[in-house]
């Protein structure tokens, strides 16, 4: 346990000390968000019935940003062969990683959601159920872009290749998160998407580690 505490702690610190952390992903988030009213036009409510939607599509992009580096920095420096024949299971491991990257990036991404949907029209009173929905989301996301990061593991075009993999699952959540909140923005059930995506993330967090240490063993051997 203090061997995957290190790791988790380790992470957080790597992600914090190159170029801003977070910083950069949740810039990109706004920049993507303020962009949309150039898009469709600034009438509050022609954006308040896309707002949801678009800031679930503008965080499933911003997800994107800083996965490739989860695993490439230990495989370029020799840190991955380490954790693949030393230290906890290469599963536990991989987990710790994923854990350590939401809760640097898709964290606050989360907790941003809220306001980003508020600045493109969506009502403050769906503020929780937003934050609730983009927190699984996030989860989701991040295991299942750790799953692609460690298959791209040593291509040539590793984020291009990365992209072509995890945006496919990022749709699921992407539909149930804004689904639940559309849902109660309409005074119609909201619970079954939100439990469907509940349940979709912790597929992730069960099943990912699993891919991502297959996808591992095969880099370094």
């Amino acid at each position: 346990m203090s061997a995957l505490l290190a790791l988790f702690r380790r992470e957080l610190a790597l992600a914090w000390g190159r170029g801003g952390g977070p910083l950069n992903t949740l810039a990109f988030f706004v920049g993507t968000a303020a962009l949309l009213p150039l898009a469709v036009g600034a009438e509050p409510r022609r954006l308040a019935a896309v707002a949801t939607g678009a800031a679930f599509a503008a965080l499933a992009l911003a997800s994107l940003l800083s996965l490739e580096r989860m695993f490439e920095r230990d495989f370029e420096d020799g840190g991955l062969d380490l954790l693949v024949l030393a230290g906890p299971s290469l599963y536990a491991a991989s987990a710790a990683k994923a854990f350590a990257q939401w809760t640097a990036n898709g964290l606050p991404l989360a907790l941003l959601s809220p306001v980003i949907a508020a600045m493109l029209g969506a009502s403050w009173t769906l503020a929780p159920l937003i934050a609730v929905s983009a927190l699984l989301t996030g989860l989701a996301m991040t295991f299942i872009g750790g799953a692609g990061a460690a298959l791209a593991l040593g291509a040539r075009r590793g984020g291009l290749l990365l992209v072509v993999i995890v945006l496919p699952l990022y749709a699921p959540p992407v539909i149930l998160g804004s689904g639940a909140v559309e849902a109660l923005s309409n005074g119609l059930p909201w619970t079954s998407p939100l439990l469907f995506l509940a349940a979709y993330a912790l597929a992730a967090i069960a099943l990912a580690p699993f891919a991502m240490a297959a996808a591992c063993r095969n880099a370094v051997s």
